[in-house]
């Protein structure tokens, strides 16, 4: 898709009235180049894209005359997810250009490509690729992206203002700065920004409400860990924060048999009931979603030609089930079908493994 802008298929973030909640999410992933068009066209649809779907900007590039860009983005509802690809440039954004148009949002970028450098509110940042910074559409700014003879590549969050929990004063504290993701939260919000792209393409409305909200949640989780300022946040941020570094955690430790509430909480400092309190608003227990999150990979290797030759018992050991007569009940209990028969009716591969007969 070469013409048109994200806007056209994009909600503004004040844009009132809420769609059905099972219906798919049309505006869910929408991939836009600028390939198809001329050479001499292609830097002025990437200035009215980052006007459009961003803010206004004045944009040059010693790439003017065939500056190639690539954007893939998705609408979450409460925010916005994109990945641009783009030839080197600089972005100057004035009082003029905030008058003329300010969605007076917050935008999070993390730098994927060559390095950037910002400028806003009298703080000066160089932010290195692996790095984040945190911009306001309602202030001055200037950027660059320079040539390293590498493209550069961000991957930005769009988060209203209205609607975003960190108060601005704290927000403001953290304008212009290169951002560490080393730490937890850090992690998980670098990983995030990295994947979700990937698993947005038929999302209905209510999931890609959901992604939003972790998305929202882990930016103002990330924000007032560099402030020291958790105990700003409200309640409710803070408990699915905790959640998604939970299940961060249960995702990383499924191979072990040994992973179990207990540990869960003693590695989360909280107490066992503390846990289980955490988790009685959600569909499943703990022990539920691990034993969940447990099948689902071993029905995934199951599944995997590359596996074909691995007995059952090693896949299901691999994750963390080390009795086969109970891995065998817990598959057949939730899909219907012992995993041998599941293996075969998939279709996937030429012969049993030895250790299946």
């Amino acid at each position: 898709m070469a013409e048109g802008g994200l806007s056209r298929h994009f909600r503004h973030p004040h844009d009132e009235g809420v769609p059905d909640a099972s219906e798919k999410n049309p505006r869910a992933l929408m991939s836009l180049s600028n390939s198809a068009l001329s050479a001499g066209d292609r830097f002025a649809w990437y200035s009215d894209l980052v006007r459009e779907n961003i803010a206004p900007f004045s944009l040059a590039s010693a790439y003017a005359g065939d500056f190639g860009a690539h954007v893939l983005a998705a609408d979450l509802g409460v925010a916005h997810v994109a990945a641009f690809s783009f030839a080197p440039l600089s972005a100057t954004r004035t009082p003029r250009h905030i008058r003329s148009g300010d969605p007076e949002t917050y935008q999070l970028a993390l730098i994927q490509g060559s390095p950037m450098r910002v400028s806003q509110r009298r703080s000066d940042a160089a932010v290195e690729t692996g790095s984040l910074v945190f911009i306001d559409t309602s202030h001055p700014l200037d950027a660059d992206f320079p040539d390293m003879g590498r493209s550069n590549r961000v991957t930005m969050l769009r988060l209203p203002k209205s609607s975003f929990p960190l108060p601005a004063e704290c927000a403001d504290r953290m304008l212009s700065r290169r951002l560490s993701a080393h730490a937890v939260t850090g992690r998980l919000l670098c990983h995030y920004l990295n994947t979700v792209l990937d698993e947005t393409a038929e999302l209905s409305w209510a999931e890609s409400y959901r992604l939003g909200t972790i998305a929202v949640d882990l930016a103002a989780a990330f924000l007032s860990g560099h402030l020291d300022a958790q105990h700003l946040l409200p309640a409710e941020t803070r408990r699915r924060v905790l959640l998604t570094r939970i299940g961060a955690f249960i995702d990383r430790n499924l191979g072990d048999p040994e992973l179990t509430p207990v540990g869960i909480a003693e590695h989360h400092h909280i107490s066992v009931r503390s846990l289980h309190q955490l988790f009685r608003a959600e569909p499943e227990t703990v022990a539920a979603t691990i034993r969940r999150r447990r099948l689902e990979r071993c029905r995934a290797d199951l599944a995997d030609p590359r596996l074909s030759g691995q007995p059952i018992g090693a896949l299901a050991a691999r994750w963390g089930f080390l009795a086969p007569a109970e891995f065998s009940r817990a598959f057949r209990a939730s899909y219907g079908m012992s995993p041998r028969q599941f293996r075969y009716e998939s279709g996937r591969f030429g012969r049993l493994a030895p250790g299946d007969k």
